[in-house]
């Protein structure tokens, strides 16, 4: 018989999982609740689904994510084929059309003759056979619970935003500009300035806004690479115009200078028709936004898409939990994979699926399964989860500082991280043919 396993999650981590489990000749049941049931952030009964922005972040080389992003591509994922092939402009970034991207992951998954798509909650842990939770950060209440038991430990978690969608025909291109930062990538991005009145005006109202509060058994904590824009107001008057609204390398073409600050609003759907406010999530109430955002000059007459809103998300202690093949210790048939290990952000999310499938697939057909270096971005992310200190575990993007140092010092930034990119490529070209599990 061709062995099977189980999925719950048709989240990034469970589609990519799932497709390299099937690429390999398992059966694989992949559980997935909605449209029954949906979290907190999710809307759309379609797998894999984006929520709180369209961008899969920088493309580059000098960017580690960029450096996953190619990894994932030439090693078959189904996440990379989704992306090149739903890529709207960005920049010096990839970004998707969410909807088609969803749509085609979809297609995929229930087209596969070994994926069966199961649309159920899952509330118990199968007891038999390989299962691999990639629940997602918003497993349901009983699902938690089945995961609390497993993992001997209270979950940790963190609370993540959701930005602000504006319709494009609402925004005054008269007061907006197209510009990328520093002019790199072409006019790809709107571009809202604001003098230095307008900023502290902007910065004190964010200050004084009606927030929405925190449930009183839920202790309030921020992923720092995703703090709401309120809460970055609140450190300090020029937090904001160092963080997401610096306007370095963003001239107004007007005045040929850079304003003192501005608002950079991103392209959400390949028609043009959507555009995401870049870094400005929020835990606002919805009227307060609508009155704070709508004083952005270009957004006077802005209509939301979407509201930025906070959901809590929550991660197990990985390093205590997990093997560094994301099997958990204490029951090495149970996988782990996406942001409930502790890796954040939709690449890292995807990796963590696409390596857990490498390795179920590997242990339900007998085999070694042969892990990625860690000078690769994909062995650098399993260090992140099983060689960090469990005392203080904390989510985590992907960043060179995960990377083991070269031999040979750099001195600038860009030639290091070109390097050690390059050393990544290498040998993920010798290491791949020995993962490459059939069946």
């Amino acid at each position: 018989m061709t062995p099977e396993l189980s999925i719950i999650g048709g989240g990034l981590a469970g589609c990519e999982a799932a497709w390299q489990c099937a690429a390999r000749g398992l059966r694989v049941r992949l559980y997935e609740m909605k449209p029954r049931r949906f979290s907190p952030a999710h809307h759309s009964p379609g797998l894999a689904e984006l929520v709180c922005s369209n961008s899969l972040r920088g493309a580059a080389l000098t960017n580690a994510v960029g450096l996953l992003k190619e990894e994932l591509r030439r090693c078959g994922s189904l996440f990379m084929e989704a992306a090149d092939a739903t890529a709207v402009p960005a920049g010096g970034a990839l970004a998707v059309d969410r909807e088609e991207f969803s749509a085609y992951i979809s297609a995929r998954i229930e087209n596969h003759p070994c994926i069966r798509l199961v649309r159920e909650e899952v509330s118990a842990l199968p007891e038999e056979g390989l299962v691999i939770i990639a629940a997602g950060p918003l497993a349901s209440p009983a699902l938690s619970e089945g995961i609390a038991d497993l993992t001997g430990a209270e979950h940790l978690y963190f609370y993540d935003a959701i930005a602000p969608i504006v319709e494009a025909d609402s925004i005054d291109y008269a007061k907006a500009w197209r510009a990328s930062r520093y002019g790199k990538g072409g006019d790809d991005y709107l571009n809202c300035p604001l003098d230095e009145e307008q900023y502290h005006a902007f910065v004190a109202a964010l200050r004084a806004a009606d927030k929405v509060p925190t449930r009183d058994f839920e202790k309030l904590i921020h992923f720092e690479g995703c703090m709401p824009i309120e809460a970055m107001a609140a450190r300090g008057e020029l937090t904001l115009a160092f963080g997401p609204m610096k306007p370095v390398g963003l001239p107004d073409p007007r005045t040929g200078r850079e304003p003192f600050a501005v608002v950079q609003l991103r392209q959400d759907d390949r028609h043009a028709s959507l555009y995401n406010l870049v870094g400005f999530q929020t835990k606002l109430t919805y009227p307060e936004q609508r009155r704070i955002l709508r004083t952005i000059p270009g957004l006077e007459n802005a209509r939301f898409a979407r509201l930025g809103s906070m959901h809590r998300n929550t991660f197990i202690n990985a390093p205590r939990c997990l093997t560094r093949t994301q099997q958990l210790q204490n029951d090495p048939r149970i996988f782990f994979a996406g942001q409930i290990t502790g890796v954040e952000g939709y690449v890292e999310s995807a990796a963590s699926g696409f390596l857990a499938g490498l390795c179920a697939a590997a242990l339900g057909l007998g085999q070694a399964a042969h892990l990625p270096p860690p000078t690769t971005a994909l062995g650098a992310l399993l260090g992140h989860l099983s060689e960090s200190d469990p005392v203080d575990f904390q989510p985590t993007n992907i960043h060179y500082g995960l990377f083991p140092p070269l031999e040979q010092r750099r001195r600038g930034r860009t030639e290091r991280r070109l390097a050690m990119a390059q050393r990544a490529l290498e040998d993920l070209a010798a290491w791949w043919p020995q993962a490459r599990i059939r069946a």
